[in-house]
């Protein structure tokens, strides 16, 4: 005769107050239902109530599960338990995965607008609109928090530690160069300003990576970065330096 499994049951307190819905322990029932948990959800509803559960248990924060009898930790310590994430100490503090959105969302961009101008993808300016659409994008990761860009891309950038405004003028410059590039507009000052800002990162880059050999964070999508120096930031600066050298190119020899 076959035997069911018994099932997996977990405890959990959260904080459910009237001016408090603690997001954490939202997402904690989430996935432990998600992961065929049946979960005892415990509501704490005042100050106190948190303070005394808190207290009782000597922890510092809820929510706080429960799995057979043994405290399983926050929201966190869910996700490592539920094979989610790894162990802390496996975990690594870089990620290329804000880039890997941004280069997604705007090739995704240039796609849909070259198929609703043109009905096709298939097109040399997709390419370009692809191209102009990042640099748009990651110039508005850098204008979320100039001053702290400012501080990270100082750790490499040439020109920015011979002067320091330039770490704050940058940001302006790509969004104006991709704005101005993507609506094909003044394109003597979008080419000058992509082809200059391009050329002093592709350098700087190189020379603080590859060179010198320092591991550093790259500010490309701004100074909370987690992003690697290396690769993926010299080849936005090379996406700026050719794109400075075919718009005007294009606009001289083939009139488009």
């Amino acid at each position: 005769m076959a035997t069911t499994s018994p099932e997996k049951r977990a405890t959990l307190y959260r904080m459910v107050m009237p001016d408090h819905l603690c997001p954490y322990g939202l997402k904690a029932k989430d996935l432990l239902e998600r992961h065929g948990y049946a979960v005892e959800d415990h509501h704490l509803e005042t100050r106190a109530e948190t303070d005394a559960f808190m207290a009782k248990h000597g922890v510092e924060a809820t929510p706080q599960t429960f799995i057979d009898g043994e405290r399983v930790g926050g929201y966190d310590d869910v996700r490592v338990f539920l094979g989610v994430d790894p162990p802390p100490e496996e975990q690594s503090d870089t990620t290329y995965r804000p880039v890997i959105a941004i280069f997604a969302v705007a090739l995704l961009l240039a796609a849909g607008l070259s198929w609703h101008q043109y009905g096709t993808v298939l097109r040399l300016r997709t390419l370009e609109w692809f191209v102009s659409l990042t640099m748009t994008l990651l110039a508005v990761q850098k204008l979320r928090d100039v001053e702290s860009f400012s501080i990270s891309f100082l750790g490499y950038d040439l020109l920015a530690r011979r002067w320091v405004p330039y770490g704050s003028v940058y940001p302006y410059a790509e969004a104006l160069a991709g704005v101005l590039m993507t609506a094909g507009a003044l394109v003597w000052v979008a080419a000058p300003v992509s082809l200059f800002i391009g050329s002093v990162g592709a350098v700087s880059i190189v020379k603080a990576v590859y060179i010198d050999k320092r591991e550093l964070k790259c500010a490309c999508v701004g100074g909370d970065s987690s992003v690697p120096l290396g690769f993926v930031s010299l080849t936005e600066s090379v996406m700026m330096v050719l794109m400075g050298l075919w718009m005007p190119a294009k606009a001289l020899f083939f009139h488009a």
